[in-house]
C-alpha cells in the first residue's frame, strides 16, 4: 500500500514538459511562478548530466607533468572546458549568468552587450575539449569577469604555505589585458591575490601563466570554506576573446 501511494503522489507530480510547451507555443500565457522554478531546477540538472555525460569527459584529461611545476601535487581543470554545456551559446547573458557547474559570468553591462559561445576541440593536440568564445559589443559596464569555483578537494590543505599556478591559453581578436584574481573565503573574509596575464593578449593561442604564494593572502589559523577563480578582462569592449584551456596547480613552498 505505501508503495502505491508513492506511485499515485509521483503520477500527481509528473508534469508534461512537451505538452505545456507546445501550449506555450501555440498561445502565450502567464505561468504559475512555482512551474517555473520546477522548470528551471529541471533544467540545472539535466545541463550537469549531460555536461558529466559528455564523451569528452570519459577521456583522460590530466596535465603531463612535465607541464608542471616540479613539486605539483594537485591540479585542477574546469568543466567547462572538459563537457559541453547546454546551451553552448547565448546572447545577452544576465549578470551571474551559470555556464555549466564550475562557472559563472560576471558583469555589470545594463544592455548586456555579450554573446557566449562554447567552442567544441579549440585546438588539435590541446588538453582540453571545449573553449568559450566571449564575443564584447557594444560594452558599457565597468567590470566583467568569468568566476571558476574550485571543487572541494582543493580547499584541503590551503594555507599560507601554499603556491598556485594559473595556466591559460587564451585568444583575443584585439589587444586585451586580462587578470587573474584567486578569492579565498574563511567565515565573514574574504581574501584575495590579484595578478595580471603578462603583456596585453592579442592574436591565437597565447599562453599565460600567474603564480599566487598564498602568504601574501593574509589567511587566518583556519579552513578555507570555499574559493574561486577569477579571469579578469580590462576594458571589454569591441571584441572577441577565446579562453581555450585553464588549469590551476598547487605545490608546497620550497623549504628554506
Amino acid at each position: 500500500m505505501k508503495r502505491l501511494l508513492e506511485i499515485l503522489q509521483s503520477d500527481r507530480s509528473r508534469v508534461d514538459w512537451a505538452r505545456l510547451a507546445d501550449r506555450q507555443d501555440r498561445k502565450p500565457r502567464p505561468v504559475d511562478p512555482e512551474l517555473r522554478e520546477r522548470a528551471q531546477a529541471l533544467h540545472r540538472q539535466l545541463g550537469r548530466f549531460l555536461q558529466a555525460s559528455d564523451p569528452w569527459m570519459l577521456r583522460p584529461v590530466g596535465v603531463p607533468d612535465a607541464d608542471l611545476p616540479p613539486g605539483t601535487d594537485w591540479h585542477w581543470r574546469p568543466r567547462l572546458f572538459m563537457g559541453r554545456i547546454s546551451p553552448q551559446a547565448i546572447a545577452a547573458p544576465g549578470n551571474g549568468h551559470r555556464l555549466g557547474e564550475d562557472a559563472a559570468l560576471w558583469h555589470d553591462c545594463g544592455h548586456k552587450a555579450l554573446i557566449l559561445r562554447q567552442r567544441s576541440r579549440p585546438r588539435p593536440g590541446q588538453a582540453a575539449c571545449h573553449g568559450l568564445v566571449i564575443e564584447m559589443l557594444g560594452f558599457s559596464g565597468s567590470f566583467l569577469s568569468l568566476a571558476l569555483d574550485l571543487p572541494a578537494e582543493a580547499l584541503d590543505g590551503l594555507a599560507a604555505e601554499r603556491i598556485l599556478r594559473l595556466d591559460t591559453v587564451v585568444d583575443a581578436e584585439r589587444p586585451i589585458t586580462l587578470y587573474a584574481r584567486i578569492n579565498l573565503v574563511q567565515g565573514p573574509n574574504t581574501q584575495t591575490v590579484l595578478r595580471q596575464l603578462g603583456h596585453p593578449v592579442a592574436g591565437q593561442g597565447a599562453a599565460r601563466q600567474a603564480e599566487f604564494d598564498l602568504a601574501y593572502a593574509d589567511l587566518a589559523n583556519r579552513p578555507v570554506e570555499r574559493a574561486w577563480l577569477d579571469l579578469i578582462f580590462e576594458a571589454p569592449r569591441m571584441n572577441a576573446v577565446t579562453v581555450n584551456d585553464a588549469v590551476l596547480s598547487g605545490r608546497a613552498r620550497a623549504q628554506a
